[in-house]
């Protein structure tokens, strides 16, 4: 998600990793696509099994938005940009995606092919392609597989004999448990500027302009008042993730521009 708390990036996390990777070997880390070493303790099925608990817990608590043209609009992003992401476990060839009728500045996109953005964002993103910079970010979290790592540093560290005894498994009784966790633990710092990359990668194949990327986190900027320090928090300052895609930008216009040269040319209506 866009915002957050305390996440498994804290020393006590790492060091929980570290000692979980080591007692059950190679098969339970993974990498993801920039190389960073992940702990995963549930299978993409389990993983995929709890995003779709989670959604559905969400629709019963949250009010979805009445406004046909809100809906019709994240959907055509939403669209596009899925159409990107290759069909796996963690990411089927149809997404579900659900407006809510919600003041918070936030989206989200969680294992098994479902993604949920607030009205209050679309006061924040002023075009389609900013609204695509958001949604790029959340589905390369499932994409990079921060979802399982998350869930699986979190059951390590509550439930670490019983994991460390168990293998790789999981038993069905954890699935609701690890769909709440889904929900409610933010990502780490690194799973962020990770998911920022990769979802400015994710837009510019999607026929979206990538520096729309970064106009998306000045207007963040403007809408943040006082934030906690970069490093008392779980996310990077809107100034580090507005310099490390600026950085990356160069490589993501020649993407951008061989996508609309291919006829990826998404129209999206602003409501």
């Amino acid at each position: 998600m866009i915002e957050g708390s305390r996440s498994s990036g804290d020393p006590t996390m790492k060091r929980w990793t570290a000692l979980i990777c080591a007692l059950t070997f190679l098969g339970a880390c993974a990498t993801s696509p920039t190389g960073r070493r992940q702990l995963h303790l549930v299978s993409d099925a389990e993983v995929s099994q709890m995003g779709v608990t989670a959604f559905q817990e969400m629709k019963q608590k949250t009010p979805v938005t009445k406004s046909q043209e809100d809906s019709a609009f994240v959907q055509c992003v939403a669209r596009a940009i899925t159409a990107q992401v290759p069909n796996t476990p963690l990411t089927p060839a149809n997404w579900e995606v659900q407006v809510f009728d919600s003041k918070e500045i936030n989206a989200f996109a969680l294992p098994g092919g479902k993604i949920g953005v607030y009205t209050g964002l679309l006061k924040v993103t002023q075009n389609q392609d900013q609204l695509a910079a958001v949604l790029g970010h959340e589905v390369s979290h499932v994409l990079a597989g921060h979802s399982a790592s998350r869930v699986s540093n979190q059951m390590a560290a509550q439930f670490g004999g019983a994991l460390i005894s168990a293998g790789t498994g999981m038993s069905s009784d954890l699935i609701g448990t690890g769909a709440n966790y889904l929900l409610l633990l933010p990502f780490s710092r690194g799973d962020e500027s990770e998911a920022d990359i990769l979802g400015m990668d994710l837009m510019a194949r999607a026929g979206f302009d990538p520096s729309q990327s970064i106009a998306l986190w000045q207007n963040m900027s403007k809408q943040a008042g006082q934030a906690p320090p970069e490093l008392l928090s779980t996310h990077p300052s809107n100034q580090t993730r507005i310099a490390d895609l600026q950085r990356h930008l160069t490589q993501d216009m020649p993407v951008y521009e061989q996508a609309r040269a291919a006829g990826r040319r998404p129209a999206c209506g602003r409501p």
